[in-house]
């Protein structure tokens, strides 16, 4: 393959590689600022994209011989937006005065309507079952209507189904130095109200589910200097919060507190007016002292902990490990096992479970699964429940789940620098820009040894810190795979499972894990024993053994019963997701993005 870059009067530099900003053949000319390089380009896959005038493409060419093979004449995966539905422009007619003065109420002014582009009209409403008259919140891309949502006057709420989600009003923080971002639109227009238009709300409410940033990152925040977080103060406004900080680095963010009797911007702005919400934002404050923290620094999630209790983590679908087992981010799980016993396989299955039933996106430092693509063939065989052949997979299937590979799950690779240092800076990397959610190194012993004479054991505990620190700060679930000792066979000849103490280096493997987990293959009964030796906190699980079967057609565990013949799972899990997700999407357009219900009061506006 050739990249021709000259065909689309790109003047890509020599000599680099990896990603580059240029200047834009399309709109340089146009341009008032001549130095803007505002075209991305890919000097290995010759893919291309500005993001002042949309111009983007692929600049790769076939050589004659790749022309020649049918599989390989399939285009290459490219991050294409789904087809999304895009509602219709409304005309900016006239708010009527039942409206106006609902608003007012609120301390909007006629002024910040017309500014945002707010309309209002009928709209069939699904909880009315019938046309119901509305607000409306137009969300705006580059000039363009991407989205509506729908508000009736006793706080019914929908989107344009099948519209995408992005930001309100993202244009407007376009090359700002700062940027505010409020978990509703009556807080966004608040602070449009006070001038601050530097302002945007996020379009699906108090929720950790932020993948609509992705596109948006790069251009409209990677220069931010300061990112005011204005989320509401209770429980879900939190989880909002927190999800914000570990994506924007709580290095470059302030998160703003409104006082006594005051959850949103909004109820501020009407209690106190403009100057003190304006000073909200003055006295937001900066990083506190690193390591001292009083009660009032995370009151929020002491209240939360308060309100819900001590909840069980997240759980991968099979019943038997489920109840020994819960996983949550900020942790380090270890798991071992003696060669061949299917430790990697294992992970994979959590990765894939816990990637489908929660979204998490995952990151992988995996030298033993080399090369990449052996490794993202069996990832593919446990997403479609078929084995990795052209005789059991469908072109269609195979593409699908390349797509949702590209999307959901990344290879930290360096060509000869496997130091921990340059592993943890990719991650890092890969939480503020893809959102992961978890990080898995496999194994321990490929990382570079770093320990320069030091004693084995203290190295070891210094390096596991490490891992714990960077879980905590980022919010992410390390999954260490670490090989133990050659262990000795018993008087039957078979190997017995290793405990988390006979991993080669220290027992601190066991000690400083706050889950351990043992992968066994019991070559007698033909079972894969799967022990849990650790879980830090009682309410995420406790110790036991869960017995399964593996299908070596398609990678998956199946929960095993002695005596019983195991449920073997081929079905499609990417197909039946997406599925429910449609189904949640359609739901969703009609969700109550406030937290409130419906109520019987007459319909203001």
């Amino acid at each position: 393959m050739r990249i021709n870059w000259e065909k689309y009067g790109i003047q890509a530099p020599h000599g680099y590689s990896g990603n580059k900003k240029v200047l834009c053949p399309q709109c340089h000319d146009q341009r008032r600022d001549k130095r803007d390089k505002s075209l991305s380009i890919n000097l290995k896959t010759g893919e291309f994209n500005c993001h002042y005038c949309g111009f983007s493409g692929c600049a790769a060419e076939k050589e004659e011989w790749e022309k020649e093979r049918p599989w390989q004449n399939y285009a290459p995966i490219r991050k294409q937006k789904p087809e999304y539905k895009k509602p219709s422009p409304r005309p900016q007619a006239a708010i009527s005065d039942k409206a106006l003065a609902w608003f007012k109420g609120r301390g909007i002014s006629a002024a910040t309507l017309s500014a945002l582009k707010i309309t209002e009209g009928s709209e069939w409403m699904p909880q009315k079952e019938g046309q119901a008259n509305t607000v409306q919140f137009n969300y705006y891309h580059k000039g363009e209507l991407i989205n509506t949502k729908f508000r009736t006057g006793d706080k019914c709420f929908k989107l344009v189904s099948g519209a995408e989600l992005i930001p309100y009003n993202i244009d407007a923080i376009k090359d700002t130095p700062e940027c505010i971002i409020t978990e509703g639109e009556m807080d966004a227009l608040s602070f449009y109200e006070c001038g601050r238009h530097d302002v945007i709300s996020v379009p699906n409410g108090a929720n950790a589910n932020l993948d609509y940033l992705d596109d948006f990152i790069e251009e409209y925040f990677d220069g931010k200097e300061t990112i005011y977080i204005a989320s509401d103060t209770d429980t879900k406004g939190v989880i909002l919060r927190d999800e914000l900080l570990r994506r924007f680095g709580a290095e470059r963010c302030r998160v703003l507190e409104y006082g006594e009797g005051c959850k949103d911007a909004n109820e501020h702005f009407l209690k106190y007016g403009r100057d003190s919400l304006l000073q909200c934002i003055a006295n937001a404050p900066e990083i506190k002292l690193e390591g001292i923290f009083t009660v009032s620094d995370f009151e929020p999630s002491l209240d939360a902990l308060f309100e819900h209790g001590m909840q069980k983590g997240v759980t991968i679908g099979h019943e038997n490990f489920d109840r020994l087992l819960s996983f949550e981010t900020k942790r380090l799980c270890v798991v071992t096992g003696i060669p061949g016993s299917g430790k990697s396989e294992f992970i994979d299955e959590i990765a894939e479970r816990l990637n489908m039933r929660y979204g998490w996106r995952f990151a992988y430092f995996s030298p033993e699964n080399a090369p990449l693509a052996y490794h993202a063939s069996k990832l593919i065989e446990k997403f479609t429940g078929k084995h990795f052949d052209k005789q059991h997979l469908t072109f269609g299937e195979y593409k699908q789940v390349k797509q949702h590979l590209e999307t959901d799950f990344f290879f930290i690779a360096p060509k000869d620098d496997y130091r921990l240092d340059t592993i943890l800076e990719r991650a890092k990397f890969l939480v503020r820009r893809k959102g992961i959610k978890a990080l898995v190194i496999d194994p321990y012993n490929r990382l570079e040894d770093e320990s320069e004479g030091q004693n084995e054991t203290k190295y070891i505990s210094k390096m596991l810190d490490r891992l714990t620190n960077f879980a905590q700060q980022n919010d992410v679930l390390i999954i260490l795979m670490a090989h133990p000792t050659k262990m000795a066979k018993n008087k039957d000849g078979a190997i017995e499972a290793p405990t988390l103490y006979d991993i080669s280096g220290s027992a601190h493997f066991n000690n400083k894990a706050d889950f351990g987990i043992v992968v066994h293959r019991n070559r007698i009964e033909n079972t894969v024993e799967v022990h849990v030796q650790k879980v830090k906190f009682k309410h995420l699980g406790e110790c036991g053994t869960a017995l399964f079967k593996y299908n070596l057609n398609n990678g998956r565990y199946s929960p095993h019963t002695n005596g019983k013949d195991p449920v073997w799972d081929n079905s499609n899990h990417l197909q039946e997701e997406q599925k429910r997700r449609e189904q949640d999407a359609a739901e969703a357009a009609t969700f109550d993005w406030d937290n409130m219900q419906p109520t019987d009061e007459e319909c203001p506006f």
